[in-house]
């Protein structure tokens, strides 16, 4: 097997994501109806038809894009014949793209990756007052780099770290806005192409982050992991895991840690995947893949016309 299965996490969402796919195939429109149900609410209809404000919320940003992502990902099951167990030598996900490739994989069930996603955003953004918290992305500096500047800039006071390794020369930091701040200044005296602050709503993936980690944990404690139908390159350790209480612990670390997407990336090539297929929202990790990963390709599934071109794409492989 050369292909691996990929999730895109928080900033890929869209009003009217999945809309095609659920009008067009019956397996992609049961995924919105599911999580509609596990929720309570038609979150279905704030994805197809916004409000945009509505739809950016954290706590219904991380629902909605699973939710996109395993419509795909059904849609190519019906439709294209994908088997995850057969044809996915891994999957990996961003950030809250985790929980949809463990759905994706099987050690999830659909309707517990809608509550944990839920309670996960509500819990990221009670974590630190509106305001309090900054993200930037720092264009053009490796990881070291970024990891030192955001570390000099929190000697100063306030947390700052080193959040999102995403590759091709983009990494995001994340903290205390002050501290923030002063790592973005630092960022361009030290030769950056560009740092520029994030239009997000906290600081994900930072020390900040240690409350919605503890209600993650205690929600973990009782959901269960089953066995996976394809190994999880995990965001925190950037290799393949399979044992649920290993998946488990990651789940609740990631919160804090930094995503080591450039690492996972470089790990699923290594390790012998050769093409690379988005699911949901966007085609971030896709264009991701082919800057930053040599002798890959990589295709974004999220429209009826995707599920087309996804037979030719591995047909070619």
């Amino acid at each position: 097997m050369t292909t691996a299965l990929v999730f895109p996490g928080q900033g890929s969402q869209a009003v009217g994501m999945g809309k095609a796919l659920a009008d067009a195939f019956p397996a992609a429109r049961e995924v919105f109806e599911r999580v509609d149900a596990a929720l309570g609410e038609a979150l279905s209809k704030t994805i197809f038809a916004g409000p945009e404000a509505e739809l950016t919320l954290t706590a219904n940003a991380q629902p909605a894009l699973m939710a996109t992502s395993l419509a795909a990902l059904r849609a190519l099951e019906s439709e294209a014949g994908l088997d995850v167990k057969r044809d996915a030598a891994f999957v990996a996900g961003h950030s809250l793209g985790e929980y949809s490739a463990l759905c994706a994989a099987g050690a999830l069930t659909l309707e517990d990756t809608a509550r944990l996603l839920r309670l996960r955003g509500e819990a990221m953004q009670k974590a630190v007052p509106v305001g309090e918290g900054a993200m930037a992305a720092i264009i053009g500096l490796d990881f070291d780099a970024v990891a030192a500047l955001a570390a000099e800039a929190a000697a100063e006071g306030g947390v700052c770290a080193a959040a999102n390794d995403n590759g091709a020369g983009q990494v995001v930091i994340s903290g205390a806005k002050s501290a923030v701040e002063r790592a973005i200044a630092l960022a361009k005296a030290k030769g950056a192409k560009r740092a520029l602050p994030l239009p997000v709503s906290a600081p994900f993936h930072c020390a900040l982050m240690l409350p919605a980690a503890k209600a993650m944990a205690e929600a973990l404690k009782t959901t269960a992991i089953r066995a996976l139908k394809a190994p999880l390159v995990a965001n925190v350790s950037a290799v393949a895991v399979s044992d649920p209480e290993v998946i488990r612990a990651g789940l609740v670390a990631q919160v804090t840690g930094t995503v080591r997407w450039r690492e996972s990336m470089a790990f699923m090539r290594a390790n012998g995947a050769t093409r690379f297929v988005e699911l949901g929202a966007g085609k971030v990790l896709a264009g991701l893949i082919k800057r930053a990963v040599a002798g890959a390709s990589a295709i974004s599934v999220g429209a009826p016309a995707d599920v087309a071109a996804f037979a030719a794409f591995a047909a070619a492989g």
